[in-house]
């Protein structure tokens, strides 16, 4: 049967690099919701079309819409075995949507880590993270600083800031992360799937957490 693992966690607390670490792990292929929206986007398909549709209007691109691009996605030969899941699903709905949609594909979601961290950490790890504007290569000032200010090492582009780094903005992506996820945290902590990491700790010692978890 193959293995799909939903990767839960609010902004700036690692998915990112948890799920790229555990993909080359494991094998298995790295689907993050926000990748695969952006590249229908830019290809135009059928389903990017759609979607384009209401988020043009402001509206939220309705569950059928996301459910088909990751269906889509998840029938290329690299989610054989299974995949990591990163941002699907977002609701108690969508998590129910995700099992029947996995029986097509003989499998099941085996384990839900939930990376945990303080807000004042988190908001201080995004709100200092700066972007290359060529190739969006990430620093941050704090953590991982450019050798040369406003500079990207790779590519000597200009840093700035995306306005969804800022402290303010940051503090209102992590509560409504938390407002929305809440449900689907409690949905998977009540089918015995959920894991509590803490994601304070090194970046070694989170995948360490990660990798006994899978085990388990």
């Amino acid at each position: 049967m193959a293995t799909f693992i939903v990767l839960l966690g609010p902004p700036g607390v690692g998915k990112g690099t948890q799920a790229k670490i555990l993909s080359e792990r494991t094998g298995l292929a790295h689907i993050s919701s926000g990748d695969l929206f952006r590249e229908n986007l830019k290809n135009q398909t059928e389903l990017g079309k759609l979607a384009q549709t209401y988020m043009s209007k402001g509206e939220l691109v309705p569950d059928d819409v996301t459910i088909a691009m990751i269906r889509d996605r998840l029938s290329r030969p690299d989610c054989k075995n299974g995949a990591i899941l990163d941002g699907f699903p977002r609701t108690p709905t969508q998590a129910t949507a995700l099992e029947t949609m996995l029986k097509e594909f003989n499998g099941r979601v085996d384990v839900v880590p939930f990376i945990m961290g303080s807000e004042d950490v988190l908001v201080d790890r995004l709100s200092g993270r700066w972007t290359c504007r060529a190739n969006g290569h990430i620093f941050n000032e704090k953590f991982n600083p450019p050798k040369v200010p406003g500079r990207c090492d790779f590519d000597g582009s200009e840093l700035y800031q995306r306005e969804d780094d800022k402290a303010e903005t940051v503090k209102r992506r992590i509560q409504v992360y938390l407002e929305q996820t809440s449900p689907l945290i409690d949905h998977y902590r009540d089918h015995r799937k959920l894991v509590e990491i803490d994601g304070m700790q090194s970046i070694d010692v989170v995948t360490h957490s990660m990798v006994q978890a899978l085990k388990k």
